[in-house]
């Protein structure tokens, strides 16, 4: 008897240890920070996203929208009302009720630039989707708590995509509580994050990862691994080494051309994600003599954007003409290609007083993006075709969360960067790049043409009907080619791997809002 006891609670401690899962997952880079809502980079969110839930989410590997920590909502007959009635019986990951009242702390902190709590924070996203800050072109006046679980926005005009808006992975809502404690250091490896999500924050080693912990207590489907580990693998040839090494159980945005190393080995699988990115080459116009239209058509003559796309993309991208993807709806559909010319850009810079060029500078980002696979070789080639014209560009890069705080700061006379869009809206990128705040700030652009492209935006957001949009977003797009304000370089259909025994990974095409907890992994 006694040994059929030992050898039952051995079997038992061995399922045990079996059962215990962990899902390793290599990005680019580790978070940045893991407050939503002051995160502008992919990595930061996917790992937050894991941790805090938005009232609005979309259905995995798509844009469709369904309720999240909202169960439903309604506008006023105007658009400039919204109601919304909110998940009950959900607590934070520290104990405390989520409500009405936490969802007004989070808006209210991140829209209002007096709030007490928003610490050190910038909560530039917040700037992106709606605007600007309370008082300073927010479209968001004020939120009152009508009761415990109803929650309304007042707008100061009509939008009626705003729930998409709140949909973006910037505004996963955050225990006041844990915030209150320490508003500087919320979202830091210190302190961490605290929100309603499937996982919950365990320890973030500097440069070595971040791990999480499976929340028991979760509302929703409960996740299938007991602890999710994030790595920052910056090469994406170091990643695939050691998803094939079998250190890591997903890689993303790998190099194209490394598609056919993959589907060689059978202890892999590759997924090829439908993208909606896009990658672009933008000038900041305080850097002379970048603020002289023939300048910057010269350089977009100069450069075969084709031969690039071909070069680095092994045929999973392709040349972008618009800053809108096809698969979106919004686009002129008939901007055409800036054409290889570079005789036409020889004579452009003679124009403009330089016929033996000029020198500037190119910055790429440290890291490789889905819409920039190999941000350096693609930023050397680019450099290449200027030098053939005259134009000597030194090549530069920093950290990346220093470059998302610098490029926008007029450092960077041309910069490579991309986007994948937080909602499926034309809105989500062109306002973005073009909005009235964002073309002055990113592009350092004041003139007339410029102050009538923001306008036209926000006529867009506020436009009653589909056609007048549509026909906004078209002429936005058509003066933004006209006047080459950034140059579209790509839309990527990037591609990740994963291990033979991991199970229910869906890529999302809006980029870092995954679904983590539906995971399996068997090792």
């Amino acid at each position: 008897m006694k040994r059929w006891i030992i050898g039952l609670l051995a079997l038992i401690l061995a399922f045990g240890v079996a059962s215990a899962q962990t899902l390793i997952y290599g990005q680019s880079d580790l978070p940045k920070t893991l407050d939503s809502a002051d995160a502008q980079d992919g990595n930061s969110l996917r790992v937050a996203f894991q941790i805090t839930e938005t009232l609005v989410t979309f259905k995995p590997g798509t844009v469709d929208p369904i309720p999240g920590l909202a169960v439903s909502w309604q506008a006023s007959d105007n658009a400039k009302v919204w109601t919304f009635k909110l998940r009950q019986g959900v607590k934070f990951q520290d104990g405390t009720p989520f409500d009405a009242a936490a969802v007004k702390f989070n808006i209210d902190r991140w829209n209002d630039p007096g709030n007490k709590y928003r610490g050190n924070k910038q909560f530039v996203p917040f700037t992106w989707v709606f605007g600007g800050f309370k008082g300073k072109g927010s479209i968001i006046d004020h939120v009152e708590v009508v009761n415990d679980y109803t929650v309304r926005f007042y707008l100061t005009s009509s939008v009626g995509f705003f729930p998409n808006m709140l949909g973006a992975s910037y505004f996963g809502i955050d225990s006041p509580k844990a915030v209150m404690a320490n508003p500087d250091k919320y979202g830091t490896p210190e302190v961490g994050a605290v929100g309603t999500g499937p996982f919950v924050f365990d320890k973030w080693i500097i440069g070595d990862k971040v791990i999480l912990k499976r929340n028991d207590s979760y509302w929703g489907e409960k996740a299938k691994v007991d602890t999710l580990v994030f790595r920052g693998i910056p090469e994406p040839a170091s990643r695939l080494a050691e998803l094939k090494a079998g250190s890591i159980d997903i890689a993303n945005n790998l190099s194209p051309e490394d598609k056919v190393t993959i589907d060689a080995d059978p202890n892999l699988q590759a997924v090829v994600q439908k993208g909606l990115n896009i990658g672009y080459l933008a000038f900041h116009q305080k850097n002379k003599p970048l603020d002289d239209i023939r300048v910057r058509k010269a350089i977009a003559a100069a450069v075969d954007w084709n031969a690039i796309v071909d070069a680095f993309y092994a045929g999973l991208g392709e040349h972008a003409t618009e800053f809108v993807p096809p698969a979106m709806w919004g686009r002129d559909g008939h901007i055409p290609a800036y054409t290889y010319n570079p005789k036409l850009a020889k004579k452009l810079l003679a124009e403009a007083g330089y016929p033996n060029g000029f020198q500037t500078e190119i910055w790429y980002m440290p890291v490789s993006r889905p819409y920039f696979p190999a941000p350096q070789p693609i930023a050397e080639t680019i450099a290449t075709y200027l030098a053939d014209v005259g134009i000597k560009a030194t090549l530069k890069t920093e950290d990346w969360g220093t470059y998302l705080s610098d490029y926008d700061q007029g450092k960077f006379p041309m910069y490579m960067l991309g986007w994948s869009p937080d909602y499926p809206d034309p809105d989500n990128y062109l306002y973005t790049f073009f909005g009235p705040t964002s073309i002055k700030t990113n592009l350092g652009c004041e003139s007339d043409a410029c102050q009538q492209i923001g306008e036209m935006l926000v006529q867009a957001r506020t436009a009653p009907d589909m056609a007048t949009r549509k026909e906004l977003y078209a002429k936005v797009q058509r003066m933004v080619h006209e006047l080459v304000l950034s140059i579209p370089v790509a839309h990527n259909n990037p591609l990740h791997a994963v291990r033979n025994g991991v199970k229910g990974w869906v890529p999302s095409p809006l980029g870092s809002s995954e679904n983590l907890n539906l995971v399996t992994v068997n090792k």
